[in-house]
């Protein structure tokens, strides 16, 4: 385990200018880097690439231009700027469209209608050419604004718009509720994010108790649910209650991370189920890849013992 020193030094080098700068001349430099196992690139033209070998795999995937918690306006409305030059390029490569984002990335911290409006303006050039976009839920204070900017554009008609809800927090069994009801596509996750002991749960059994329930629960009601995880036990619970409801293989989908169990991706694909990569890239993949680090301890040896899984 990881302790609380160790974990402010994975913060404090994610904020490093230094290292960032370091790490974007050398950490991309050699297609058998470290960090490209687990990032696409820095560029667009290096994620689409990714992406065809992700689809030749028989994968399909989501795209995320990495960025959050932006401090300005103008850095907001450069990040939706920069989603809505991706749409192009990607219809020009004939790859699937489907997109992942954060509102952070989109000004939340400057206010909601701030990123309500970037977020309408990315949906608004994305809709014409089918493209899917899914918003990324953050750490637990941003949650509730999450799902009201979701929730608000869904119901004025923008149905090609999903959230993630995490299964850590408490409060999910009652967001799952709210969601479900407006038909709101979902991805499942466990959350990342280290949160209190009243905002979330803290031992492993209890948030895969949660998730099982909620995939199920998902898997009945809802509306072409993602489920994300790499638990083989949760995966394997999800294909049975699948097969038990008789629900098609075709009304569902796993989501896994670029880089992470590549041999369970295969075998599931294998198995005729859909499964989607989420393809991370851009430049600020360096303090994307050192908090995601740093949240958790489990979140280090979960790489590790995803590489020894592979071997």
């Amino acid at each position: 385990m990881l302790d609380a020193a160790s974990k402010a030094a994975f913060q404090a080098l994610a904020r490093s200018r230094a290292l960032q700068r370091l790490a974007s001349r050398y950490g991309m430099a050699s297609p058998a880097s470290f960090a490209r196992r687990f990032i696409a690139g820095e560029t667009l033209a290096e994620a689409i690439e990714a992406v065809r070998r992700v689809e030749a795999s028989g994968l399909t995937h989501t795209l995320d231009y990495l960025g959050e918690s932006v401090a300005t306006a103008a850095e907001a409305a450069a990040a939706a700027g920069a989603y809505v030059g991706i749409l192009q390029p990607v219809v020009d490569a004939g790859i699937g469209r489907n997109l992942s984002l954060k509102l952070t990335q989109l000004g939340l911290d400057l206010g909601e209608e701030i990123a309500r409006e970037h977020l309408r303006r990315i949906l608004d050039a994305a809709r014409p050419h089918g493209f899917f976009v899914r918003v990324d839920m953050e750490n637990s204070p941003y949650t509730e604004s999450t799902l009201r900017i979701v929730e608000q554009l869904h119901a004025e008609g923008y149905t090609d718009v999903g959230v993630v809800l995490q299964s850590a927090l408490h409060r999910t069994d009652r967001d799952l509720d709210r969601v479900l009801a407006q038909g709101i596509r979902v991805r499942l996750v466990k959350g990342a994010y280290r949160e209190p002991p009243d905002v979330a749960h803290q031992r492993k059994a209890e948030v895969d108790e949660a998730y099982a329930r909620q995939m199920t629960r998902l898997l009945r009601e809802g509306r072409y649910p993602a489920l994300a995880t790499h638990d083989e036990q949760l995966i394997a619970a999800a294909r049975e209650a699948a097969a038990r409801d008789g629900i098609g293989r075709d009304r569902f989908e796993f989501q896994m991370l670029y880089g992470i169990r590549r041999d369970l991706q295969a075998a599931l694909v294998a198995e005729g189920y859909r499964v989607r990569v989420y393809v991370p890239f851009g430049r600020e993949w360096f303090p994307y890849f050192m908090r995601r680090l740093g949240e958790r301890p489990a979140n280090v040896w979960f790489v590790l013992r995803s590489l020894l899984a592979e071997r």
